[in-house]
């Protein structure tokens, strides 16, 4: 029997407004999702999926557009009293030492100075920072400055706790650590915590720690899966188990998939978004690929390369793209045209992948097509930048044009000018 949600979604949806009044981006579109007590919910997704959005929804940090959360059934409007946060980079006061950061949330729910610091005291000791009250975060490794970041949530015993990608900071064996340490304290019931959403880009560590994987689709987020894993803990990475259902997890991340109905025709269209992969990385992936037969296996391929998901995912996104790679079930398979140009010569290679590139429509081939429509051969920076930015974030829109440019260099379809920020086709000398 399924107990009663503690905190949940219906139907949220959130936009963010675009510079100039240009409209807005959505970044999830009815988003239903329910967290019950007594789970451990990782949340998947690409980059770009909302992963991070919806966590500061949940927590009352931002309000959706459309929609709405509950916590214990009733509507969520501003920050949640029952829901504390964990973040990727630590968010600690630098001025106030490690009592003094464990005690924040505490102070700004007005707790008595002698309670709020008999609590912290308690939850720096339960997550192993005794002895280190008095230190300042600079005086702290990494992995010590999460635990300050961990403490200062669990002081205000949350019923959920969510964590935005609270390891990916942290050197591997620290993470490993920490990971370990957590899932201690929560079997052991060490910690008032309820619910715990944890937002991670590792496969693995889904598999390791969760009982329920949630996947987040693109353009705009939606929820694309929702699974339950019934396997024990404590597990480990070498189970037959864990591998057969990470294996899983890489088939429905790499499946190609069906735009929702709310998906925003108008940027796909006319900008066609750049998987986020240099040329130097996805030749080397192609070549790997080609040197194992024509087809890999992604999630032991990842293992083998000690690559997360947001690292390799780019890589087969662009291969596909630009038909070289075929994906089914989480393989990889190499195409004719991408052994072509695994076994073709430098120089060639090049003319291999501008000929891809010019057969498919593409932001690389749509700013070569502006670039060649002016009389100088020359555009600045800033006019692609603000057209990118009628459909993406500023941010995103600055990270699709350098992609763009370092495709776009490498096919010397264009170039790119540091002194002056301007982009330019390369004029071509008449005979002499």
């Amino acid at each position: 029997m399924t107990t009663p949600a503690l905190l949940e979604a219906r139907q949220l949806s959130k936009r963010f407004p675009l510079p100039g009044g240009a409209g807005e981006f959505t970044v999830l579109d009815k988003i239903d999702l329910a967290l019950h007590e007594g789970e451990i919910v990782a949340l998947l997704g690409k980059s770009g999926s909302g992963k991070s959005t919806l966590l500061r929804i949940f927590a009352g940090l931002i309000p959706p557009s459309e929609g709405e959360v509950r916590y214990r059934g009733a509507p969520v409007a501003g920050p949640c009293p029952g829901v504390a946060m964990v973040f990727q980079s630590f968010a600690l006061l630098p001025w106030l030492d490690v009592l003094g950061n464990v005690e924040l949330g505490l102070k700004a729910r007005g707790a008595p100075p002698d309670a709020r610091r008999d609590t912290a005291l308690r939850m720096i000791d339960v997550i192993g920072l005794d002895g280190f009250e008095s230190a300042y975060p600079r005086e702290l490794s990494g992995g010590m400055r999460q635990r300050v970041g961990i403490a200062r949530a669990l002081a205000v015993e949350p019923d959920i706790l969510l964590m935005d990608e609270p390891f990916s900071a942290l050197d591997v064996l620290t993470a490993e650590s920490l990971r370990g340490e957590l899932m201690g304290l929560w079997t052991g019931r060490k910690i008032p915590t309820r619910v715990i959403l944890i937002v991670t880009h590792s496969i693995e560590e889904a598999a390791l720690l969760a009982n329920r994987v949630v996947i987040l689709g693109t353009d705009p987020g939606h929820v694309r899966g929702d699974l339950r894993v019934d396997l024990p803990q404590p597990r480990t990475r070498d189970d037959p188990d864990i591998q057969a259902f990470s294996d899983e997890l890489y088939q429905l991340l790499t499946r190609p998939e069906v735009a929702p109905a709310a998906a925003q025709p108008e940027a796909r269209a006319l900008l066609g978004p750049l998987p986020h992969a240099r040329v130097g990385a996805l030749a080397g992936f192609l070549e790997i690929v080609a040197e194992r037969g024509g087809r890999v296996d992604l999630h032991r391929l990842a293992g083998e390369l000690h690559l997360e998901i947001r690292e390799l995912l780019p890589l087969v996104d662009a291969a596909a793209l630009l038909g070289w790679v075929q994906v089914q079930e989480g393989d990889a398979i190499l195409s004719a045209e991408g052994r072509a140009f695994v076994e073709a010569p430098v120089l060639a290679r090049k003319e291999l992948f501008r000929a891809a590139l010019e057969q498919r429509t593409t932001l690389v081939t749509r700013i070569h097509a502006a670039l060649a429509g002016k009389a100088n051969r020359r555009l600045p920076e800033s006019f692609f930048l603000s057209l990118l930015e009628q459909h993406f974030s500023a941010v995103e829109a600055r990270r699709q044009l350098a992609t763009a440019i370092d495709w776009g260099r490498y096919a010397e379809l264009f170039g790119f000018e540091d002194d002056t920020n301007e982009l330019f086709i390369e004029a071509v000398e008449g005979p002499r």
